[in-house]
């Protein structure tokens, strides 16, 4: 999920926020086993839809990874038989995804120098929102090859009414200052209203980007839809790794991870977890 409200009171530059978008190493090795892989549809979908290198005599797709954090995405990528390069402005992240076999360059996409190597494919998961959303578009269209795709793609998942309505509380008596607006996490929970719908206006920002850089067709959006089971101490695990916690101190975490616990007490110590993969994606013209 997203880690910046996109609330009207948010951060309106995530990308700006550099502290919270390089703290997420703190913990890598929690990050890699507890954040979950994107759908396999994902994968076989946005392979398919990018033109092969097959004429040039090279099998598979050339990758590049922006944010590719702890390499999840990266993997997944080259399970299916592309060739992957990550670029992640973490270094802890970097060394961990190296340690599984991601070939990764650490620079802030933005600042990255290709250094005249291109690619059949951009992806980005669950990072795009630390770029900027007109330069890393810009970027991609630099390193794509013609007829090239950039993909970038999020899980937005939501808690039950429960969970929610503790996290909230706990975080707000935790971080009473804090500049995170956790409210958008109740204000999805209308009847006819989604997490997926609140966080429209960054997928919007993300293709208005795509739209700015002069260089794409027409932007897509993709959606996936699937589920996840959860034990209380599988949440609570997965938590700290989430952007609004990454930074509390041991006490604050310790509070906000006791309420939600309770929380899920309630429920049995358990639940089934709603989510959508959200992709928007692009053709770089000239093929």
């Amino acid at each position: 999920m997203p880690t910046i409200s996109p609330g009207p009171e948010a951060e309106p530059e995530p990308h700006r926020a550099r502290q919270m978008a390089e703290s997420f190493g703190v913990d890598a090795e929690r990050y890699d086993r507890t954040r979950p892989p994107y759908p396999p549809d994902l994968v076989a979908r946005i392979i398919a839809a990018t033109p092969s290198p097959g004429a040039r005599g090279v099998p598979g797709l050339d990758v590049l990874d922006v944010g590719c954090g702890t390499g999840i995405e990266a993997r997944q990528f080259r399970a299916a038989g592309c060739r992957v390069l990550g670029v992640e402005p973490d270094g802890r992240m970097a060394e961990f995804a190296r340690r599984s076999g991601v070939a990764v360059e650490v620079a802030t996409f933005e600042e990255w120098d290709p250094a005249g190597r291109d690619f059949d494919l951009v992806v980005a998961g669950t990072a795009w929102h630390w770029v900027d959303p007109v330069a890393g578009a810009v970027q991609a269209a630099r390193v794509l090859r013609p007829g090239g795709r950039l993909a970038v793609f999020w899980h937005v998942f939501q808690t039950p009414p429960e969970v929610t309505d503790a996290t909230i509380a706990a975080f707000t008596r935790a971080v009473p200052d804090s500049p995170i607006d956790m409210r958008v996490m109740r204000q999805s929970m209308g009847a006819d209203r989604t997490m997926a719908d609140a966080y429209q206006p960054m997928f919007d920002k993300a293709a208005e980007g795509i739209r700015a850089a002069g260089e794409f067709g027409t932007p897509e959006q993709w959606r996936f839809d699937w589920e996840r089971s959860y034990t209380r101490d599988e949440w609570l695990d997965q938590m700290p790794t989430h952007g609004a916690l990454t930074r509390l101190r041991p006490d604050q975490l310790a509070d906000v991870l006791g309420a939600v616990g309770d929380a899920i007490d309630t429920l049995g110590g358990s639940f089934t977890m709603p989510y959508a993969t959200i992709a928007v994606t692009a053709v770089r013209g000239g093929a």
